[in-house]
C-alpha cells in the first residue's frame, strides 16, 4: 500500500498507552487513533518525543506501527521517529518503519558524540538514501544537543530524500522563519514544541505543526478559523492546557492524564525513566480541563 508521505497541516504525536502493568495497550492506542481521526488531523506520528520512544522495543515499535497504519488508510500520513544516535541502526529504524507502512521517518541527529556538520550531512544523507523512507530533519537541540544553524538545515534540505524539516529551537518562530527561506523550495517545515507558537510558526511560514496528541481538537479550532482573531481567541483558550504538557520530566505523564480524563485511553502509566505527576498537579490540571469543559 503506498501512503501519503504530504506532511502538513494539523500531525500529533501520539501518546503510547500501556497497561497498568506497563506493558502496551493496543486497544487504548486504536482509540487514539481514532479520537485523532474524529478531530480533524492530517496525519499522525508515532515515537516522537512525546511518545516514550525511548522505552519502546523494536516489537512494540512494530506493533504499534500495525495499529496505527491499518486505522488510519492510505491517506494519511504517518510519520516515524527515528531515535537510533548511529547511522546503521537509524538506516534498520527508518526501514522497519517502512516495511511497517510508516509514510515518513523523523529523524534526531546523531548526539551520544557530537558530530561534526559534514558528520551530519552524512548521517542524513546515508538514512534517507538507505532507509527507504522519505526523512523529517528534527531540529530539536534542547532533547539532543546538538545545534543545526540554518546554512546546515538548508544543506540538509537540498540532499536526495529529505523532504520535510521540524524545527524546534527556541525561540522558535525566527529560527523557523529563517529555516523557511533557507531551505529547498521543495521542504515543508513544521513546529513543534507543543504548538506552543503556533500562530507565529504559521506567519513566517510553517506548513504545520506537530504538538501532542491530547487536544487535536482544540487545536483544529484554531488552524480552521475564518479570520486572525478568531484564531486568537481559539488559541488563547487552549494555551493553559498546551503550555501544562510542556513540562520536562513529567509531560509524558500530562498527555496521558489529560487523555484518560477525556475518556480516550485507559491508564495514564508511563514507563520509567518517565515520572507520574504529582496529585498537586493533578488538581490543576482538572481545574484547567474544567474551564474548558472536557471534565
Amino acid at each position: 500500500m503506498t501512503r501519503s508521505a504530504d506532511v502538513h497541516g494539523l500531525i500529533p504525536v501520539l501518546a503510547t498507552p500501556f497497561r497498568g502493568d506497563g506493558e502496551l495497550d493496543l486497544d487504548s492506542l486504536a482509540r487514539l487513533v481514532d479520537f485523532q481521526l474524529s478531530a480533524g488531523v492530517d496525519g499522525v506520528a508515532v515515537f516522537g518525543f512525546a511518545s516514550e520512544g525511548f522505552a519502546l522495543t523494536a516489537r512494540e515499535r512494530a506493533a504499534i506501527l500495525r495499529v496505527v497504519t491499518a486505522r488510519v488508510g492510505p491517506h494519511v500520513p504517518v510519520v516515524a521517529g527515528v531515535g537510533a544516535t548511529g547511522t546503521r541502526e537509524a538506516v534498520e529504524q527508518a526501514a522497519a518503519a517502512a516495511e511497517a507502512g510508516a509514510s515518513v521517518a523523523m529523524l534526531i541527529p546523531p548526539h551520544m558524540v557530537k558530530p561534526s556538520p559534514t558528520q551530519i550531512v552524512d548521517f542524513y544523507g546515508t538514512v534517507a538514501g538507505e532507509g527507504g523512507l522519505p526523512v523529517m530533519v528534527q531540529d530539536a537541540p534542547a532533547s539532543t544537543g546538538v545545534t543545526m544553524p540554518v546554512p546546515l538545515i538548508a544543506e540538509l534540505s537540498k540532499l536526495t530524500g529529505v523532504t520535510s524539516v521540524k524545527v524546534e529551537t527556541q525561540p522558535t518562530a525566527p529560527k523557523l522563519g529563517a529555516v523557511v527561506a533557507a531551505v529547498a523550495p521543495d521542504c515543508l517545515v513544521l513546529g513543534g514544541q507543543n504548538a506552543l507558537f503556533l500562530l507565529e510558526e504559521y506567519a513566517r511560514g510553517a506548513a504545520g505543526t506537530m504538538p501532542a496528541c491530547e487536544f487535536p481538537d482544540l487545536l483544529r479550532t484554531v488552524l480552521d478559523a475564518p479570520d486572525p482573531v478568531a484564531a486568537r481567541a481559539a488559541f488563547n483558550r487552549a494555551l493553559p492546557l498546551i503550555r501544562f504538557g510542556l513540562q520536562p520530566g513529567i509531560a509524558w505523564s500530562i498527555h496521558k492524564h489529560v487523555l484518560v480524563r477525556r475518556g480516550v485511553i485507559d491508564t495514564a502509566t508511563v514507563r520509567p525513566p518517565a515520572v507520574d505527576a504529582d496529585p498537586a498537579t493533578l488538581a490543576t490540571l482538572d481545574a484547567i480541563l474544567a474551564d474548558l469543559d472536557l471534565a
